[in-house]
């Protein structure tokens, strides 16, 4: 699929246009009041603030820029969208929003299983982990990360909603890794999708954010009201970066998961045999290769093309041959920065253990910025036989 058919899934005019902002302003300006003039008659007594800059009370209720944010996220999201502090900050306040008799979780991002025991741990009754191949049970909440951190693999959504519907649960979908046009998951069954924005909707490694998107506008103001006094509401600074990177999501992401479609294929051919090479890669130094698109059809029928519409991830994982090569080669690359994060328009690499203690020491998690990607693979390709004449 090309870049030009991805761009036509998400509205770059939503992006642009799509907050309404009040006043002359073309690039609204960054708010630093925490609270407001009351409007005289006033006439909001549920201080829910709106785009009109009178209606808003106190930054921890909203604010301008905030508000404008939400708005174009749940467009292009499809759904009602909040946004948080943190995307762990998101992930906390997604379980006291479900309050779930037991969670479903298996693999995936470490800050949301730390946010589970975080939460577990404020509760008065017992709160199982169960596996996401367990028997369900009414009152479950299913947390499914698609595609998943840090291999890049894609589930079956439609899978588990079925099953944990049919006992009356909820799906919660982390989504980080398929933001918009990538995927939507509400069309597979979701009742709550969760993003961390730091990564793709911020794009720039610049503001801390987290986003959840519901069904109903009822259900955003149980969501808003529990911010409210969780106090973990973006702050004004972070509003404004974020409404500023959202102008440009059209044109990032879907080029962003071209390249890294194309790299991740084209390393997964380089797994040859110590003594061959694949296209100047020397083998026997990658040893595996995920991502969504290396998928093949499962024994459910479930194929990612499918699911992931709009094309697939652009942050993936390598195996490396030894754990020496796996510790070098973030340190040999030029274009790829040696950092922990993905989404942003600089690619980025590290070896997943530095992060999370539990991942394999042989693996390497790469991000795919928005660098020709050419470039990029010129660049891994060098890496890779610096580091297997050093080793």
């Amino acid at each position: 699929m090309s870049p030009q058919s991805l761009t036509c899934q998400l509205s770059g005019t939503q992006l642009v246009h799509g907050d309404h902002g009040p006043g002359s302003e073309v690039a609204p300006s960054i708010s630093v009041t925490t609270t407001f003039r009351r409007a005289v008659p006033y006439d909001d007594p549920e201080r829910l603030g709106a785009m009109d800059p009178e209606r808003h009370v106190y930054s921890r209720y909203s604010q301008n820029v905030t508000s404008r944010v939400e708005q174009i996220l749940s467009k292009v999201n499809q759904g009602h969208a909040i946004t948080y502090a943190s995307g762990l900050a998101a992930a906390f306040s997604a379980l006291v929003h479900f309050k779930p008799k037991r969670i479903a979780i298996s693999g995936g991002y470490m800050g949301c299983h730390g946010s589970i025991s975080t939460y577990i741990k404020g509760r008065f009754t017992d709160t199982p982990i169960i596996g996401l191949d367990d028997e369900f049970r009414e009152g479950d909440l299913c947390w499914l990360e698609s595609p998943l951190n840090p291999t890049g693999e894609s589930r079956n959504i439609q899978y588990y909603a079925d099953k944990i519907h049919a006992v009356g649960g909820k799906l919660l979908i982390d989504s980080t890794f398929g933001p918009p046009p990538l995927q939507y998951p509400f069309k597979w069954g979701a009742d709550c999708v969760f993003h961390s924005g730091t990564k793709y909707f911020g794009g720039h490694s610049d503001l801390l954010c987290g986003i959840i998107i519901v069904k109903t506008e009822a259900e955003r103001t149980q969501l808003w009201h529990d911010r409210v006094y969780m106090g973990n509401m973006m702050g004004s600074l972070e509003s404004w970066l974020l409404l500023r990177s959202l102008r440009t999501m059209h044109l990032r992401i879907p080029r962003q998961s071209a390249s890294g479609t194309e790299i991740a294929q084209w390393l997964s051919r380089a797994i040859v045999p110590e003594g061959q090479e694949y296209d100047g890669i020397p083998g026997g130094v990658v040893t595996k290769v995920w991502h969504s698109s290396l998928q093949e059809t499962d024994a459910n029928g479930f194929n990612p093309s499918v699911q992931m519409e709009g094309g697939f991830n652009a942050c993936f994982s390598i195996l490396l041959a030894k754990k020496e090569y796996a510790e070098k080669l973030p340190h040999s690359l030029e274009y790829f920065v040696s950092a922990t994060s993905l989404g942003g328009v600089e690619s980025l690499v590290e070896q997943r253990i530095q992060s999370d203690p539990k991942e394999d020491p042989l693996l390497i998690r790469l991000s795919i910025g928005v660098e020709e990607v050419t470039d990029l693979k010129d660049d891994l390709r060098r890496a890779l036989v610096e580091i297997s004449k050093e080793i």
